[in-house]
């Protein structure tokens, strides 16, 4: 699921996802895109979601490939993620879609149904986009129903960050294996000798929900619509409100007072899960030292994790599919557009990158370090089949959640009205 450091994930999510239910998507045919010129030089156009460093950096590389490849110029379009929504919805349903665009998996199967993507496996098989040397099987990732719609540029997975410092004096060492259990005897023992919530509540974090369900047999998503019960919603939502009125929570309410600074951050909470390459925004924020614990289990064993991408995409519509082919498969391959991205959308996806950048600074290392540490204790599983209409699933879970903590909505009202909502966006 998705790098946004520039804004945070639970509030652009309900944003985005608020604006995509409001907009439709006509169909798309054959034609558009980028343009070419009478020497044989074409352009094509790149677009993209982030904040002013990813796209300093993108723009490197860009400029860095327009010189490997002079014949093919490279018009770009960066906007914050809900406004890169609302554009592209426009710039589809008006039959002039970027090129090639930044994506991730909740809006594959959504925008491939309106016939917007382009299935990129004719352009492997004519060797214009190499789909070797990824990491993990990360090139499994863009595929939806044997059609190869959007290739990782990094990969990152589900954490749970911690306070280091507070850890440390509460004596708590979380360790690969660990359960739920033990999980919420750590933050009763940071609450009772440190006076500090132990975590901001894990109740309104979808992707961590799914890992907890995939531990028991089920999943957020399947292919078709959710896979889980109501039941089971009310019972994860009332957890949390129990785990607020216990103090092993932080308070809502302050929590909310201090955004956009996370709770962690800010002192309010000794850790909450989130995607491991978000690890940044603590020590940009923070004053303690922030480190990387594994995900809970329920067994001892099963974490229920997969690595989550962004990738890059391509339209349906664009004239020049050789050269967006070229592009992508230079961007996510060529070791010094590693170098020069780093981590910035996660781990980088290809060997040849991954290899290519040896990150100095510590936040860095430690991501790279629990990646290694996930995939060698081979907890990774394929991820959870993404319908269409997730998006908007998801920023109705997001918000019926917020409702809840803040106490709007009764869990069971809430978990009512989630499903009502999913179903419709779902089609199911």
């Amino acid at each position: 699921m998705p790098t946004q450091r520039d804004l945070d994930r639970r509030g652009l999510l309900k944003l985005a996802g608020g604006s995509l239910a409001a907009l439709g998507l006509t169909a798309a045919g054959c034609g558009g895109g980028g343009s070419g010129s009478g020497d044989g030089t074409v352009t094509i156009r790149y677009a993209w979601w982030g904040a002013d460093d990813r796209a300093k950096k993108i723009n490197e590389t860009i400029a860095l490939f327009e010189k490997k490849h002079p014949k093919i110029k490279v018009k770009t379009d960066f906007q914050p993620y809900q406004d890169f929504w609302k554009k592209f919805n426009t710039q589809a349903s008006g039959g002039n879609p970027p090129d090639v665009f930044q994506n991730a998996i909740g809006f594959l199967r959504k925008y491939d149904e309106r016939n917007v993507l382009l299935d990129l496996n004719e352009q492997v098989k004519a060797g214009n986009l190499d789909m070797g040397n990824f990491r993990a099987g990360l090139e499994k990732f863009g595929e939806v129903d044997g059609k190869l719609l959007g290739v990782p540029v990094g990969s990152n997975s589900m954490a749970l960050v911690i306070d280091e410092a507070v850890y440390k004096k509460a004596g708590v060492t979380p360790e690969m294996g660990w359960t739920w259990d033990d999980y919420y005897a750590a933050l009763e023992k940071i609450r009772d000798s440190q006076g500090q919530a132990g975590d901001s509540s894990p109740a309104g974090i979808m992707y961590l929900y799914d890992l907890y369900l995939r531990q028991n047999g089920k999943a957020f998503f399947t292919a078709d619509g959710l896979g889980f019960t109501e039941a089971d919603l009310k019972d994860w939502w009332t957890k949390g409100l129990d785990g607020v009125k216990s103090g092993i929570y932080a308070d809502p309410k302050k929590v909310q007072q201090i955004k956009p600074k996370s709770a962690v951050a800010g002192g309010l909470a000794a850790g909450e899960f989130t995607w491991d390459n978000f690890t940044h925004r603590y020590s940009a924020e923070g004053k303690s030292s922030y480190g990387l614990a594994p995900i809970p289990t329920t067994d001892g064993k099963k974490t229920g994790q997969y690595l989550g991408s962004l990738m890059l995409s391509a339209s349906k519509r664009t004239k020049h599919p050789k050269e967006v082919a070229q592009f992508i498969s230079f961007m996510v391959h060529d070791p010094e557009v590693g170098k020069i991205m780093g981590y910035d959308r996660g781990v980088l996806a290809t060997t040849e990158q991954f290899e290519a950048f040896k990150p100095d600074d510590p936040v860095n290392q430690q991501i790279a370090a629990y990646e290694q540490q996930i995939a060698d204790a081979g907890v990774l599983e394929p991820i959870t089949p993404h319908p269409s209409g997730a998006d908007v699933a998801e920023a109705a879970f997001l918000r019926l959640a917020e409702e809840l903590s803040l106490g709007k909505t009764p869990p069971a009202d809430a978990a009512k009205q989630f499903f009502s909502e999913a179903k419709t966006a779902l089609g199911s």
